[in-house]
């Protein structure tokens, strides 16, 4: 692989306020990263009208995204945008009241999009020109049992605290699944009752490779499941890969396998938030690395390279991806 996707955001600088998580990019990013060169390209940059974000300094960065025949379909907060590849051209733009907070844009088989809407607990089946197809509170419940169809959520700075937080949405076959922050695990929405428990610690990425789904935690393990049986085969520890013990090595999200022995995987810079149970997994003390990119040899259980990405205009990072033509 000579250069893959970096899916993120510019942080906001801010010399005389706090900021919180929720303010904290000015600008969505996608660049090419040359791993040999450490030389990069920025291939979108984006900000959000005004109309379809909150007032007061809202967080305007890419979620997490994913390609499928030469199109990219990521997201903002508040947005679903479909870019053309390799011309990065904007081919579909949806956005809609009840979104806030998403994290995730997925092309179905069907030709929908999958949209995690984390800031209502919810995933949404929409078409290409934003009607709803379908929706799932993804605890089981009414969609709407604590919302309100009424508002308009892309004007509401934040929802949170959230009772489930969904994150990262896939298919197995036929069936719809989505990672749960909370609970912990990955869940057929489709199939009520099928779950794989990843356990060790809460998840973001849930990312399909032939037999295998490959989920990050936020506290950097990588957790592979056997998509058939759903059962966990492996749990990796990045942590000890890295060799410094004095480090917390971020926010860990976004992952790119290259093969059954290296993958790449992204970590944000951890900073200060008032939710502090969604950092407890932080070990107090330890310096925080800034955001990078990090490669791993699965096989000699060591870090092979880091790369820092804040040089490169990414502060937060959420999606690493292949682009098309590279296996």
């Amino acid at each position: 692989m000579n250069s893959f996707y970096v899916v993120g955001g510019r942080l906001r600088s801010s010399l005389f306020r706090k900021l919180e998580e929720w303010q904290s990019c000015e600008q969505a990013l996608l660049i090419e990263l040359d791993p040999t060169t450490n030389k990069s390209r920025v291939n979108i940059e984006y900000v959000s009208p005004p109309e379809a974000c909150p007032e007061d300094s809202p967080a305007i960065l890419f979620k997490s995204a994913t390609i499928r025949d030469n199109k990219l379909y990521t997201c903002t907060s508040t947005e679903v945008l479909v870019y053309e590849l390799p011309s990065h051209r904007l081919a579909h733009y949806i956005s809609l009241p009840s979104f806030n907070d998403l994290h995730h844009a997925y092309p179905s088989r069907q030709g929908t999009i999958l949209v995690a809407v984390t800031g209502l607990d919810m995933v949404v089946e929409i078409t290409l020109t934003g009607e709803i197809v379908r929706e799932w509170n993804v605890l089981g419940e009414d969609p709407w049992c604590r919302f309100s169809r009424q508002i308009d959520y892309r004007l509401v700075p934040t929802t949170k605290p959230h009772q489930s937080h969904p994150n990262h949405v896939f298919e197995i076959d036929d069936e719809i699944w989505v990672t749960r922050f909370r609970q912990r695990d990955a869940i057929s929405l489709t199939k009520p009752g099928r779950r794989i428990d990843v356990a060790v610690q809460t998840p973001h990425d849930g990312l399909v490779v032939g037999d295998k789904i490959y989920f990050t935690t936020v506290d950097g393990h990588v957790v592979i499941a056997d998509k058939n049986t759903l059962e966990i085969q492996q749990t990796i520890d990045l942590n000890a890969m890295s060799g410094q013990s004095d480090q917390n090595l971020g926010w860990c999200r976004g992952l790119l396998p290259i093969d059954d022995r290296w993958i790449w995987v992204g970590f944000t810079r951890v900073r200060p938030t008032k939710f502090v149970e969604n950092v407890a997994w932080i070990r107090h003390g330890s310096r925080h690395r800034p955001t990078n990119v990090a490669l791993y040899d699965l096989k000699l259980n060591k870090c092979e390279q880091d790369i820092e990405l804040e040089p490169h205009g990414i502060g937060i990072v959420f999606s690493l991806l292949a682009p098309p033509g590279q296996p």
